[in-house]
């Protein structure tokens, strides 16, 4: 147990983000904190989409994605993609699951919309190689999903705990190569979600892997104890690695 203490603690993060600017979608101008990786040369990037609580509730848990994706070439990108008037129906804990299902379904457009100008803004960059990944975790991963499918830009996805929202099952021609993790006890988002989201991939052609992870429950990744913590957070460094290759 003092091992993987170790080891969780190596992966907590190291520093503040490079910078934070803002990216403008629609009416709305949404903040991104960038962590850079310190390989020189262009770099690719992953951008990464939080769950419905925002980033602040566990940035610990979000920033040992960053460690380890920076310390292998990729630049880091979190997108705050929510507005006050999402905030204000997604967040709250009094809110009924309908109410913000209904809700999440009306916004998924317009969050993909927000995750391609991040897109746009990202590949104007001096050290963009150009090659950029979406992971998301749970509404998140949704909104990852949403915007590969649109946004043929994204060269890789790797959605925790998510799945494709089910307006768009039907209209999907395309995704790009794709990693799934998922626990087998989640009461959130039930694992069928995301088999159900590598199915799709495969059925357009893209390559797909599904890792299901017995007895977890929705986001086992953010446990400061777990061992499977580390795993997860390897195996998604590995597939963006792989896939983000120039």
């Amino acid at each position: 147990m003092a091992g993987l203490a170790t080891l969780l603690s190596s992966m907590a993060a190291r520093g503040a983000p490079a910078e934070e600017f803002s990216v403008i979608s629609g009416h709305d101008s949404l903040p991104v904190s960038r962590y850079a990786a310190a390989a020189a040369g262009k770099r690719p990037a992953v951008i990464v989409l939080h769950g419905a609580r925002g980033i602040e509730l566990r940035p610990r848990a979000y920033e040992r994605y960053a460690d380890a994706l920076t310390e292998k070439g990729i630049d880091t990108y979190f997108l705050r993609y929510m507005t006050s008037a999402d905030t204000a129906v997604v967040t709250p804990m009094s809110s009924t699951h309908e109410s913000r299902e209904a809700y999440e379904t009306s916004r998924f457009d317009a969050w993909g919309d927000t995750v391609s100008a991040t897109v746009t803004a990202i590949q104007g960059r001096p050290e963009s190689s150009g090659r950029i990944g979406l992971l998301g975790f749970s509404l998140g991963g949704y909104i990852a999903a949403d915007a590969a499918a649109r946004d043929t830009r994204i060269a890789a996805l790797a959605v925790l705990y998510g799945g494709m929202p089910d307006a768009l099952v039907t209209k999907i021609k395309h995704l790009p190569p794709l990693i799934a993790l998922h626990g087998e006890a989640d009461r959130n988002v039930p694992i069928t979600k995301g088999r159900e989201l590598v199915a799709l991939g495969k059925s357009v052609g893209a390559e797909t892997e599904f890792v299901p992870y017995p007895g977890k429950a929705h986001g086992f990744d953010f446990s400061d104890t777990d061992p499977m913590t580390p795993d997860a957070v390897d195996r998604v460094t590995r597939f963006f690695k792989a896939k983000l290759a120039a």
